[in-house]
């Protein structure tokens, strides 16, 4: 597991714990061991299982995971996720962390995947966002893979995205543009610039600055979308936002835009109802 994963763990587990476990203190005298059973409440995608098994190892290392299903596997209401089995308090002090963890992650991989399938059969992908939980963006990114989902930049030092904010202050977009441009230069990073356009008249100018490698098409309605996609041709990859409702993707995708970003699945996501049961 990765050392920003194992932060996260970190702290989630010395949040929940705090001092210590007192109910399961109070209650096992003694260690007793036990197996429980992960079951899915109602139908999804499962995500989290991975990290599951580091969190009960974080736990106690004697506890024993077995998944079940592979991560990214579709599961209906009733079925049998994993099994851990070990020690019994270790197991219940593990328990709320591990599945506010998986619940969140499946949620957003069920979500993803109804997105992504309203996307099948365009050449169009879906894009998650940056509107994910504070300090969990690397697990909720995760879970938009196990989806079907594709990443967009994990952070600000990814790649240039210029936003209406950037133009203002900078005066155009050409000016945003040509000074991402000399700022990439200077930096030595070979790394996109992406500007995000509202009409024609800024795509045509961002297009005339030659240094734009991706255009995010904001807020379009469908009949200009469709103007600014057959404007571009090709010449840089684009992406559609803003409002988008798994409705609205097959019409936004017949457009022919490369990517369409969502931020609602991560942002505004249902947990899966999951739960631990002990035989």
């Amino acid at each position: 597991m990765n050392e920003l994963v194992k932060k996260i763990v970190s702290l989630a587990l010395a949040e929940d714990i705090g001092q210590g476990d007192v109910t399961t203190a109070a209650v096992f005298r003694k260690n007793v061991d036990a197996e429980a059973t992960f079951i899915a409440k109602e139908a999804g995608i499962i995500a989290g299982c991975d990290l599951a098994r580091f969190i009960f190892s974080e736990v106690n290392n004697t506890l024993v995971f077995e998944s079940l299903i592979e991560d990214g596997s579709h599961v209906h209401c009733g079925d049998a996720i994993a099994v851990v089995k070990g020690d019994a308090g270790a197991i219940l002090t593990g328990e709320r962390t591990v599945l506010n963890f998986m619940q969140r992650m499946s949620g957003i991989a069920t979500k993803t995947h109804r997105f992504c399938e309203a996307l099948s059969g365009t050449s169009t992908k879906l894009l998650d966002t940056r509107k994910t939980m504070p300090g969990q963006r690397y697990l909720d990114k995760w879970a938009v893979r196990l989806g079907g989902g594709t990443n967009h930049r994990f952070c600000l030092d990814d790649m240039y995205l210029i936003k209406e904010n950037h133009i203002n202050v900078a005066g155009s977009v050409r000016e945003a543009i040509l000074r991402c441009v000399s700022h990439r230069s200077e930096s030595g990073r070979d790394i996109k610039i992406e500007v995000e356009v509202e009409t024609l008249e800024q795509i045509q100018e961002a297009l005339d600055s030659g240094g734009a490698d991706i255009m995010l098409l904001d807020n379009m309605d469908l009949p200009t979308l469709k103007q600014a996609v057959k404007h571009i041709n090709g010449r840089v990859k684009t992406e559609a936002s803003g409002n988008m409702t798994i409705e609205r993707l097959p019409e936004v995708a017949s457009t022919g835009v490369d990517f369409i970003s969502v931020g609602g699945i991560t942002h505004s996501v249902h947990a899966l109802d999951i739960s631990l049961l002990f035989e």
